[in-house]
């Protein structure tokens, strides 16, 4: 499915069984950004969280992210630079749904119950880039 995405790893299962059981952790907001999409598998955007490099994303793919409670900045640079904030509490999951159609990111928060359930369709986790990994751009 990922053989394409060099420049992401993809989890093991184990860790995407594990990511997929939608625990939260007290003291941070945990993100979930997935892109549902079947666009070309050549059809990524780079993911940026409060200027922190995540991954690039894929279609059918999705990160999970703690975060600390507050404001945070979803962006992804594609051809463009589309943005999302949302603003996140200790202990609660967030899902974004993010679509890239003719090189632009779409984002859209979406309901906890509709974004387990489409992460567990359709999407494989990738792992988060370590600070200061660079992207493969093409």
């Amino acid at each position: 499915m990922l053989s394409g995405c060099a420049s992401t790893p993809e989890a093991s299962r184990e860790r995407d069984a594990d990511a997929k059981q939608f625990t939260t952790h007290p003291g941070y907001s945990t993100l979930y950004v997935y892109r549902p999409d079947t666009a070309s598998p050549d059809a990524d955007t780079v993911l940026w969280i409060d200027g922190r490099l995540i991954g690039a994303t894929l279609p059918k793919t999705y990160f999970r992210i703690n975060l600390d409670p507050g404001k945070h900045t979803l962006s992804g640079m594609g051809y463009d630079n589309g943005t999302l904030t949302i603003e996140t509490r200790p202990g609660e999951l967030y899902f974004v749904s993010l679509y890239v159609a003719s090189g632009e990111s779409h984002f859209w928060r979406v309901p906890p119950e509709i974004g387990q359930k489409a992460i567990a369709r359709c999407c494989g986790l990738l792992e988060n880039w370590a600070p200061g990994q660079r992207p493969l751009l093409r």
